[in-house]
């Protein structure tokens, strides 16, 4: 099932959850483990917000999210788009978690989580878009056979 899905809708905190229910949708439909299910689904989460919050400075603004599973390899790939404000929220430096939560500077700690609990992560600006791509190696389905494509420690 290579069959990507798209949802453009109002950036808001009242469409979080259809976000997250297509995608939730989409990785059980494609076999997705729940330990990895729910990395991901943090990971779109924090990011989906972080869009609703700031891209647009307050005012309304859309965004899109792209869903797709490849089969070989097995990897879900979740692309962002909106139209807000120039931002690439891989520039900041990673927040210090060896100190308290008083000691830490606000902020960063969402994107943090995405960089440990994804695979890859990337951002461009193109055509008056900001476009952040997250990744993620699924493992096979159980039950499912080893090819040399999916698996490189048998040889041929």
């Amino acid at each position: 099932m290579n069959k990507m899905q798209d949802i453009t809708l109002q950036a808001s905190d009242d469409t979080l959850y259809t976000v997250l229910d297509a995608m939730e949708a989409h990785l059980c439909k494609n076999g997705c483990p729940d330990s990895v299910k729910t990395e991901v689904l943090i990971s779109v989460e924090e990011i989906y917000v972080n869009i609703a919050h700031y891209a647009y400075g307050g005012k309304a603004g859309e965004a899109t999210v792209q869903m797709e599973v490849t089969q070989n390899p097995r990897i879900c790939r979740v692309v962002f788009k909106d139209q807000g404000v120039p931002y690439n929220p891989l520039e900041n430096e990673d927040p210090d978690v060896s100190l308290s939560a008083e000691e830490r500077e606000i902020g960063g700690l969402g994107i943090y989580m995405v960089k440990q609990y994804m695979d890859k992560i990337e951002y461009r600006y193109e055509g008056g878009y900001n476009i952040l791509t997250i990744e993620k190696h699924l493992p096979l389905p159980s039950g499912a056979p080893e090819t040399a494509d999916t698996d490189s420690r048998h040889s041929p």
